[in-house]
């Protein structure tokens, strides 16, 4: 009978070959390929690799893609991006184009463009394939001005002008990191064709030398700070818009004439209040007549009593009153007939 030691020897002998034959299984296929290929990777890296769930049929391929390509990148560089969260697929063979262009463009770097663009439609391997080869963006871009499809601006002389136009941008992998998109590139091309309309003279300027537009929007320098270097900015359409400066005039007319009208108003009541006050004030120099009138009879009566008034100058002023009146009715035709 033989000793424990030698079952528990060979029991541990047959767990180590079955430990091996399940390596094999699992990563002699990934191995051979990559041996085949010319971009060896250990046993050792393929069994780290998996027990950092790190898909290893996807490190393996994409190293052995570079070392084809000539960029020989190793397993421990695409791991760790891949721990990082990014797209190593998309980063070799943005790393492959950019060779093949004759681009400067290092493993770290890409790496970097793939995760600052995380979670947007946008990857590194369409970065590098606008710097190779550039891509024209409509300005204004209707998915992102609410379906507008012109610029709408000014001239001097109050007409309106509708330019759209289409810009034709390259990649700048340089300051694609940190880089304004094409948002910014758009808005800053839109502000200056603004500008360059704003400052001509007639509409007619600028439907004779559209190309004086571009002139003005590429010396301003308005790639500075972007993803993007700008190479041309191109009119595609002109149109003439509104008279603007018309209808800001009848405007200002309008407003003009409802301003006098208020003023007119206000003097108007004004003249009215001050009527009413004068005949306020005439009733009032009225009241005190009658009130002084009414102290003729008193006095008079005073007179009596105290003899200073007798009854015959009574009787004269009497007559006297009824002359004046007989007087004033023969005389009162005569004045409503002056050519008599």
């Amino acid at each position: 009978m033989l000793p424990l030691v030698t079952y528990l020897i060979a029991g541990a002998a047959v767990v180590v070959f079955l430990v091996l034959v399940l390596i094999l299984a699992n990563f002699f296929g990934v191995w051979l390929r990559a041996k085949i290929a010319g971009s060896p990777v250990p046993f050792s890296k393929l069994i780290g690799m998996r027990l950092r769930r790190v898909p290893v049929a996807l490190i393996v391929d994409n190293r052995i893609t570079s070392v084809q390509a000539g960029i020989p990148l190793q397993t421990d560089a695409l791991e760790a991006h891949y721990l990082s969260g990014g797209n190593v697929t998309n980063v070799v063979l943005a790393l492959i184009a950019a060779h093949k262009a004759g681009i400067v463009l290092d493993f770290d770097r890409a790496c970097a463009i793939d995760l600052a663009i995380k979670g947007t439609s946008k990857t590194v391997l369409e970065a590098v394939r606008t710097s190779i080869n550039p891509k024209v963006i409509d300005c204004p871009n209707p998915q992102q001005s609410g379906g507008r499809t012109t610029i709408d601006a000014v001239a001097r002389d109050g007409i309106g002008v509708k330019v759209r136009a289409r810009v034709t941008v390259r990649s700048n992998l340089d300051r694609f990191v940190g880089g304004a998109t094409e948002e910014t590139i758009i808005a800053r091309v839109g502000e200056g064709i603004v500008t360059s309309i704003g400052s001509a003279v007639s509409y007619k300027d600028v439907l004779e030398n559209p190309d004086r537009i571009s002139k003005v929007v590429l010396q301003k320098g308005l790639d500075s700070g972007t993803a993007f270097e700008i190479l041309s900015v191109d009119i595609a359409d002109v149109d003439i818009g509104d008279n603007v400066g018309a209808k800001l005039q009848a405007e200002q007319a309008e407003a003009d004439k409802v301003v006098a009208q208020a003023k007119a108003e206000m003097r108007r009541a004004a003249a009215v209040a001050s009527e009413q006050e004068m005949k306020a004030r005439t009733q009032e120099m009225r009241a005190k007549v009658v009130e002084s009138e009414a102290q003729v009879p008193m006095a008079m009566a005073e007179a009596f009593r105290s003899g200073n008034l007798g009854i015959m100058d009574y009787l004269k002023m009497k007559n006297l009153q009824s002359d004046t009146s007989m007087r004033e009715s023969i005389a009162g035709p005569e004045k409503s007939q002056p050519g008599a």
